[in-house]
């Protein structure tokens, strides 16, 4: 059966970061998704505000990182995977900024390292809905810019994951963005495990982001195949990207076991449904903490049946 995981994020606003990881583990959880991106916020990339500890110098990184490698090596949870800071490209024509941001990566793929995480989910560099590029800047930017990533990623043991992606319209209608056509996620990847040489991308796949757009889940974990190296598993509305646990909203759970089959999966099953804790007080929040944990359980029983 393979392992389950879920987020730090919810969990450590809660308790902490380090005693975060004693809680995943009594919920009954085998390793985290550590939200290391909570050291950059969307925010501050946005307004160009990147902390000295992602451009300053190793040591900083490291004491910033500090408490997830150590949370994880106490109480004896894996990181099997990390959520890089986000966006990773920011519109306007400033591409020194750009360029900083891929440094900012680069560190980043470091600090897993350090953290002692093997797979970190770098979103794809795209623009919103309002500053569309087109699909041959959008790949030759993307290539690009994960191709950059490639030393680092073979110095540091690091896999890279791409994320499907959506984006806000008029409106508040949802589009599909990068990676959302799977053709070409699978495209994406196979091209960049050739320019470097070793498989060196996989694919981090979102439950609730693929919902959203209309894609059906057994047919997209087919598609995507061996490719598939973590997940983002949480439900939705359809409509919201809502990050709630299975069950909670739509999404068709029997399909997604049937995929699980289909493709044979024998890694990491990661949650990442932080509004479950965000909308219960304390003892609920733990009650529902275990829940999902269940649920992961109860997936992998199913998948092997």
């Amino acid at each position: 059966m393979f392992k389950i995981a879920v987020q730090t994020g919810g969990v450590e606003e809660r308790f902490g970061i380090k005693e975060c990881y004693k809680v995943i583990k009594e919920a009954g959880f085998d390793a985290a998704d550590a939200n290391i991106d909570h050291l950059f916020s969307y925010a501050d990339i946005v307004a160009k505000r990147i902390p000295k500890h992602f451009l300053g110098s190793e040591k900083d990184l490291f004491e910033a990182c500090k408490p997830w490698k150590e949370g994880a090596e106490t109480y004896g949870v894996e990181n099997y995977q990390a959520h890089a800071p986000f966006p990773s490209y920011i519109a306007g024509g400033d591409e020194e900024y750009n360029k900083k941001l891929v440094e900012m990566l680069k560190n980043t793929i470091r600090a897993a390292d350090y953290i002692g995480c093997r797979n970190l989910i770098v979103h794809p560099f795209f623009t919103a809905y309002s500053e569309h590029m087109t699909p041959e800047r959008e790949w030759e930017l993307n290539i690009d810019h994960y191709s950059a990533l490639i030393p680092t990623a073979k110095e540091y043991g690091v896999t890279i994951c791409l994320e499907n992606m959506f984006s806000g319209g008029p409106g508040g209608k949802i589009y599909s963005a990068c990676c959302s056509d799977i053709d070409l996620a699978c495209k994406y990847i196979d091209t960049l495990n050739d320019i470097a040489g070793v498989r060196q991308f996989g694919f981090c796949l979102d439950t609730g982001h693929l919902l959203i757009v209309g894609k059906d889940i057994k047919d997209t974990m087919v598609k995507l195949g061996d490719r598939i190296t973590a997940f983002h598993v949480h439900d939705n509305d359809g409509m919201h990207d809502q990050h709630i646990a299975p069950y909670m909203g739509i999404l068709d759970w029997e399909r997604f076991i049937e995929g699980l089959k289909a493709i044979k999966f024998n890694k990491t099953l990661s949650f990442e449904t932080f509004n479950v804790m965000n909308r219960y007080g304390t003892d609920l929040a733990l009650d529902a903490l275990k829940l999902i944990a269940a649920t992961g359980r109860d997936f992998a029983k199913k998948a092997s049946e």
